[in-house]
């Protein structure tokens, strides 16, 4: 079971977000929050495994409290959810300790889908915030391209299917629905192509894919 905690200044947001999250069995609603202070006091106290966090809120805002949550010994993992698809702050959410970045207008698997990509400790970007990820703050293309192609030689061709669905922003099940391997396999072809490339995170396999041209 996932422990979430949901974090948004707005009530009626928090309830919305709530009666979303508990059509799904595997998701387990420890507690709420309506700014980033109390986000980060309720962290300390419910031990969630994931928090879905707002951005803009009083006192202290998503950002601040996701760099705070980072610092905890078992840190949680954090789902910025916003509507405001800002690059900045998909770029500062992120250097903060964020695993994944929603739209609030996601649909209601998609913001399931992050929570779950979340706790199994994958990073999860819509495919809206990716592109607008990759477009803004990629290098361009031309200059890296030659030398991004020769790194993704070491993959197999079924990685480089699998690094493609991933800039793309697709998660490990909508890949697996892609190329008909289970979600287990997705997950491990993924871990092998991050080791193969030397890479850290989905993200920056995202950026590498853009520089080689896979993606657009």
């Amino acid at each position: 079971m996932i422990r979430l905690l949901i974090v948004d200044d707005e009530w009626m947001v928090r309830a919305m977000l709530r009666t979303i999250m508990e059509a799904y069995d595997d998701i387990d609603i420890v507690g709420e929050a309506g700014n980033g202070d109390e986000a980060v006091r309720q962290s300390h106290a419910l031990r969630p495994d994931v928090v879905l966090m707002d951005i803009r809120m009083p006192r202290a805002d998503g950002l601040t409290a996701t760099a705070a949550l980072s610092r905890f010994a078992v840190p949680p993992k954090v789902v910025v959810l916003t509507t405001f698809d800002l690059d900045e702050y998909v770029q500062t959410a992120l250097r903060h300790g964020a695993v994944g970045f929603l739209l609030k207008d996601a649909t209601a698997d998609q913001m399931a889908a992050a929570v779950r990509s979340a706790a199994a400790g994958d990073a999860m970007l819509s495919p809206q915030v990716t592109r607008k990820l990759l477009h803004r703050f990629a290098e361009p293309v031309s200059p890296r391209r030659e030398a991004a192609v020769r790194q993704l030689r070491v993959l197999t061709d079924k990685e480089r299917e699998v690094l493609v669905a991933v800039g793309e922003g697709l998660t490990n099940s909508d890949i697996g629905r892609r190329l008909h391997l289970s979600e287990a396999t997705v997950k491990s072809h993924v871990s092998r192509l991050l080791a193969k490339l030397q890479l850290t995170n989905r993200v920056q396999a995202a950026i590498l894919a853009y520089h080689a041209g896979l993606v657009s």
